[in-house]
């Protein structure tokens, strides 16, 4: 009864409410934003990288505000705030102020000569590939003052070579490299801050309210361009655009709300082993869930955890901090099945006007694995020490910078990860 009342959910059309025809007009929005930061000249990129380093350093007042001492538990989820604060400018100045090949572009050998760093023993401190999660609690860091007097002396320099450079995609591309960086940290800080019980108040980065769902997009077996080719900046792991063929697909309009998915928890759906992988019985046990996390039942009321507080759950919030093991845990139960990052990004693509993206990161059922063609590019750590090892998301979240949201971005991380803003959408078997 239950599987057959969230499949009607999920079909059904139902009337929106009077926010809704807003929804795709601020979803355009946000897609033009991140195609166009990903071509923005210097102008432009030098407007970004202040407003990026302003979002930052807001959200680093509100944790002091919170932690005074900024002392946070060690945890694999998480790093110490300073380290993050540090690790931030020192990779902007990595790759832009002494790098000296940073106007190659993608071609760019990440070995060649650079100048030191503005902090002596910077480099042993902040470098990210070099320094283990585990050892960042036990650095002797620069206070907050300092950093922060780093991070303006490096964003300083970026700006002025930025202003004195050629305006070509080469040229540009460290530079769109690191605000898009800042802006991944940005986010982190943010589900870091929900993980924490730091409030957050700003309503920018608040989980939306979803319509009631409509129609679900049906889509002929045919061939798609998976992948980016053309101008401007793509990560690489995005690269090389390249022919698939896919099957007829009926894919959901928009990412399940709490409504759709809270009847899999009141079913008894979390104690089933029936419905979930191996390794989803495995993360049950380790983790002994029995509900999405941040959430609980309070006098027969669902509850949500947000800024220290217990708050009544709106069951057309986007449904969100789930892991992939429980993505496919109800898909099971639903008789339904996560879609392939192919027919997410078909659907994206192609139907703009009716495909709503963008509330939370989506799982999908494809592994995070290399286009035909791979070539890595300097930042030799961004993509291919990952391949194989955890799923793709895709989308953005409300978390997200909009000039961060593209159809064709690419995130990856381990499916048991419920901190992060994830959530999903189903297809028809």
């Amino acid at each position: 009864m239950a599987r057959a009342l969230a499949s009607k959910r999920l079909a059904g059309h139902a009337e929106a409410a009077a926010d809704t025809a807003r929804a795709p007009i601020a979803e355009a929005v946000a897609v033009a934003q991140g195609s166009a930061i990903r071509r923005a000249g210097r102008a432009a990129l030098a407007d970004a990288l202040r407003a990026s380093r302003a979002d930052t350093l807001a959200l680093a007042a509100r944790y002091q505000a919170a932690l005074p001492d900024l002392a946070v538990p060690q945890h694999p989820d998480l790093n110490p705030p300073l380290w993050e604060l540090g690790h931030i400018g020192w990779f902007q100045d990595w790759w832009l102020g002494r790098f000296s090949a940073r106007l190659q572009g993608p071609r760019a050998d990440p070995d060649a000569p650079r100048l030191p760093p503005l902090r002596e023993g910077a480099d042993a401190l902040y470098d990210s590939s070099r320094v283990p999660h585990d050892r960042r609690w036990s650095l002797s860091l620069p206070d907050l003052a300092a950093t922060r007097d780093d991070l303006a002396a490096q964003l300083e320099r970026s700006l002025a070579l930025l202003a004195d450079g050629p305006e070509d995609d080469d040229a540009l591309y460290c530079f769109r490299l690191v605000l898009l960086h800042e802006d991944m940290h940005h986010e982190a800080a943010l589900y870091s801050a929900q993980a924490l019980d730091i409030a957050v108040d700003d309503p920018r980065w608040q989980p939306p309210v979803l319509p009631p769902p409509g129609d679900a997009l049906d889509f002929d077996a045919g061939g798609w361009t998976l992948g980016l080719d053309g101008p401007g900046f793509a990560f690489d792991n995005e690269l090389v655009g390249h022919p698939v063929a896919l099957p007829a697909c009926r894919i959901d309009s928009q990412v399940l709300r709490w409504a759709d998915y809270l009847p899999f928890v009141e079913s008894g759906g979390y104690r089933q082993p029936r419905w979930w992988t191996e390794d989803g019985r495995r993360w049950l046990a380790h983790h002994q869930a029995d509900a999405p996390r941040y959430l609980r039942r309070q006098g027969g009321q669902w509850q949500r955890r947000a800024g220290g507080r217990w708050l009544a759950l709106d069951p057309d919030g986007p449904a969100c901090h789930l892991s992939a093991h429980e993505a496919r845990a109800w898909c099971e139960w639903a008789g339904r099945r996560l879609p392939t990052e192919a027919e997410w990004e078909r659907a994206a693509v192609s139907r703009p006007d009716a495909f709503h993206w963008g509330a939370v990161w989506e799982w999908t059922a494809s592994p995070f694995a290399p286009y035909p063609g791979f070539s890595p590019h300097p930042y030799r750590d961004y993509s291919a020490p990952w391949f194989g090892s955890r799923p793709v998301l895709r989308g953005a979240s409300f978390g997200t910078q909009p000039r961060m949201r593209h159809p064709r971005y690419r995130n990856y991380f381990m499916a048991g990860r419920n901190d992060i803003f994830a959530g999903f959408r189903s297809c028809a078997r």
